[in-house]
């Protein structure tokens, strides 16, 4: 990546300015630990968002909001996230990187392995996107199956569900590595859901019943078949512990 240019915007108008330029490629940084893995060809800018005032994380109405520039150490540390996704931010990344990734960061990545997603998913998350026209609320499976929706926009805010139960399973190469794939199962009321990560291009939300038809990208640690019966074992085991 070449970098051409360097901003550092004091306000949300001044950074979608910067982005909205004809004939500049622009690269929007939060914590900035996937920038070296960005793809863009020629000469880019970046804007770094850490001047934004996108901290916080707060109860609001039943729902935790969490703004985008939130590292992943203070969703581990803070009492106001549901427990299982404060386990989940402590398993996403060592340390070192959840003292520097952001929210917002991890939501625009969309890694299909990320347990964080998964259970954002579970906890019916919210994305909150500005754009230059207004501010819109996207369900995040929709800006996950969508990613041109963050087109010319910038993440502020996630939103999510505070109370329910989740539970985790996931299979790796070990104990340690990232999970080939990992199932986590959210009770909220008398609803059931499963999102699953490691079967798709992203996370994904489904119905227990709809693994079968699951077409997972396979690599060197697990083929396409592999990955859904991971999916069908984990997911049943979760279900059966819930019943038992």
């Amino acid at each position: 990546m070449v970098v051409r240019d360097y901003h550092r915007p004091s306000s949300l108008d001044e950074a979608l300015r910067l982005l909205a330029r004809a004939g500049v490629t622009t690269v929007l940084v939060g914590g900035g630990t996937t920038l070296a893995a960005r793809g863009e060809q020629g000469p880019v800018e970046i804007v770094d968002l850490q001047g934004l005032d996108f901290d916080g994380i707060e109860l609001e109405n039943g729902r935790v909001r969490i703004g985008a520039m939130v590292r992943l150490q203070a969703i581990v540390d803070h009492a106001s996230v549901p427990p299982m996704v404060r386990d989940l931010a402590k398993r996403e990344a060592a340390s070192t990187f959840r003292n520097v990734a952001t929210v917002g960061g991890t939501l625009a990545a969309g890694d299909y392995e990320s347990v964080l997603l998964a259970g954002f998913l579970a906890h019916r998350g919210v994305v909150g996107v500005a754009h230059a026209s207004g501010s819109v609320e996207l369900p995040l499976p929709d800006l996950l199956a969508d990613r041109g929706r963050l087109d010319g926009g910038i993440i502020t805010n996630l939103t999510m569900e505070s109370e329910g139960s989740l539970a985790y399973a996931a299979t790796g190469r070990t104990p340690a590595d990232r999970p080939i794939v990992a199932a986590v199962l959210a009770g909220i009321g008398s609803a059931t859901r499963v999102a699953l990560t490691g079967v798709a291009a992203t996370p994904v939300m489904i119905e227990p019943s709809t693994i079968a038809d699951l077409e997972p990208p396979g690599d060197f640690r697990g083929s396409s078949r592999y990955r859904k019966e991971l999916a069908r074992v984990l997911t049943e085991r979760l279900m059966s512990s819930q019943t038992a």
